[in-house]
């Protein structure tokens, strides 16, 4: 029983956060010269909504939003945006005691609210 939950809760977790992702993508899209890219390993748990090219000669690269899942839990590494991801994976379904701000120190995670690792 336990490990058939814990199966869909990633599955239900590996699908928040894809649909983030694409959703975050989709209100960038309508940039030309920036290739937006949706990087999703599902083996290894990384996914990442990046963007990558060029503008007024200027080099756009890097990520805007990168999320992990670790040991049953989302790991948000980095967040380029305004938005609240962590809010946004939490009405995706995420429980918040399952998410992890890993772009904050272990320190300071113990204040969030949110899982410390």
């Amino acid at each position: 029983f336990l490990r058939r939950y814990l199966m869909d809760k990633l599955t239900l977790y590996r699908q928040a956060i894809k649909n983030l992702l694409k959703e975050y993508a989709d209100l960038s899209a309508a940039d030309k010269e920036v290739d937006t890219q949706l990087l999703f390993d599902e083996a290894h748990d990384h996914y990442q909504l990046m963007h990558v090219g060029w503008i007024n000669g200027q080099r756009i690269y890097g990520s805007v939003i990168h999320l992990d899942l670790i040991n049953g839990k989302v790991w948000l590494q980095h967040n380029g945006t305004e938005g609240d991801i962590a809010q946004e994976l939490m009405t995706g379904g995420v429980a918040r005691e399952d998410i992890v701000l890993g772009f904050r120190s272990p320190s300071v995670r113990v204040h969030t609210g949110y899982a410390v690792a």
